[in-house]
């Protein structure tokens, strides 16, 4: 399920890219093919990596009921038999992600580049990197429901963007070779920058990193989950995005203005998220009753004022309970204290007379415990 659920989204995610033109591997003939190249570098690291986290989590919850982590856990395995069944599902994670490695290379030969003879080879190694880093954060993310809620909520806010960017472009007939990572630039013009920094932009990705990171968090808070994994869950999702610009960084060769600004915000995004995930695991702990079984204490047979004997093993007592035997008397079956449809008449009630009556009498001290 692993294997099978990361090379799923590896080709679904690459598929989607390809399709869209948010991802292209441009010849060096076009003028856009500097940008699209350092686009298709992020975009490759960050496939890669969130493709083995999916995989990871797709397992871990299509698990059965009697292998799932989380029932071991309650029943009281090691921790180290923990961590090495999250680390087989994301190493299985790992193996099928590995299919965006050659969805990569293979359309990026189209690149001709003056500083290296094979760019597949470079595009390819982006991907391995990211297989790396998303079977790092998979494990976490197996951990800790809050940090896998991020990493989904996270991982659709950026296709989104990356959509909206897209029809943005096609609209407005300025056309869109590809799209940066986490950027949408809305505004005209070179207008909006401030140091290298694109202002809009950087509020769009701080705000989402702070919202996303903050409400991704507050199911978990709510459900009393552990702190430490809510609390640094809102740094996941902006971590792989900082991740895969801090790997493209070195190769910059005259920077898009766009990536450069994304390169540098990403890490005051991380720290934003950090603070929304923060904020939420402050917040109570909701009680739900009725969940979970509900214990309830066993009778006490000392705490009777009744001599011993009195009520022999699993009669019933006045109270509808039973006595000696414990817990498995009260859940035995009544016994039967009817004939027939003539119901056995209560010792308070007229009793039977002629030559019966000390045979019925014996019946109804037997039954009552008297």
């Amino acid at each position: 399920m692993a294997v099978g659920g990361a090379a799923g989204a590896g080709a679904a995610q690459l598929g989607l890219g390809y399709g869209l033109g948010i991802i292209a591997w441009l010849p060096a003939s076009n003028g856009a093919s500097e940008p699209a190249w350092k686009a298709g570098l992020a975009w490759a690291t960050w496939i890669a990596a969130t493709s083995t986290i999916a995989g990871a989590l797709l397992a871990d919850r299509s698990a059965s009921t009697s292998t799932r982590v989380a029932t071991v856990d309650r029943g009281g395995a090691s921790s180290v038999t923990l961590l090495l069944w999250r680390t087989a599902l994301a190493l299985a994670a790992a193996v099928g992600a590995l299919v965006t490695v050659a969805l990569v290379a293979v359309p990026a030969r189209a690149v001709v580049r003056t500083d290296t003879f094979s760019p597949q080879t470079i595009a390819a190694g982006y991907a391995v990197l990211g297989v790396v880093l998303g079977l790092l954060v998979a494990i976490a993310a197996i951990a800790a429901r809050a940090i896998a809620a991020n990493l989904i909520a996270a991982g659709a806010w950026l296709w989104t963007l990356a959509i909206v960017d897209v029809i943005d472009g096609v609209a407005g007939g300025r056309g869109l070779p590809s799209a940066q990572l986490g950027v949408w630039h809305f505004t005209g013009g070179d207008g909006g920058y401030f140091r290298h920094i694109y202002l809009p932009g950087a509020a769009l990705s701080l705000g989402a990193a702070l919202v996303i990171g903050c409400l991704a968090a507050v199911p978990a808070a709510r459900r009393g989950d552990n702190r430490v994994g809510v609390a640094v869950s809102g740094a996941m999702g902006p971590l792989l995005v900082a991740s895969a610009y801090f790997l493209a960084a070195p190769g910059l060769v005259e920077p898009v203005a766009e990536q450069l600004s994304a390169y540098l915000v990403a890490p005051y995004a991380v720290m934003a998220g950090l603070a929304g995930s923060v904020l939420a695991s402050a917040l109570p702990v909701t009680a739900h009753p009725g969940l979970g079984p509900t214990r309830v204490p066993e009778p006490d047979a000392t705490a009777t004022d009744e001599p011993a004997g009195a009520h022999p093993a699993g009669a019933v007592r006045d109270d509808g309970a039973r006595s000696a035997a414990g817990w498995e008397g009260m859940l035995a079956p009544e016994p039967a204290i009817a004939r027939g449809s003539a119901v056995v008449p209560s010792p308070r009630s007229a009793q039977p007379s002629g030559a019966g009556a000390g045979r019925w009498g014996r019946l109804v001290r037997r039954v009552s415990g008297g």
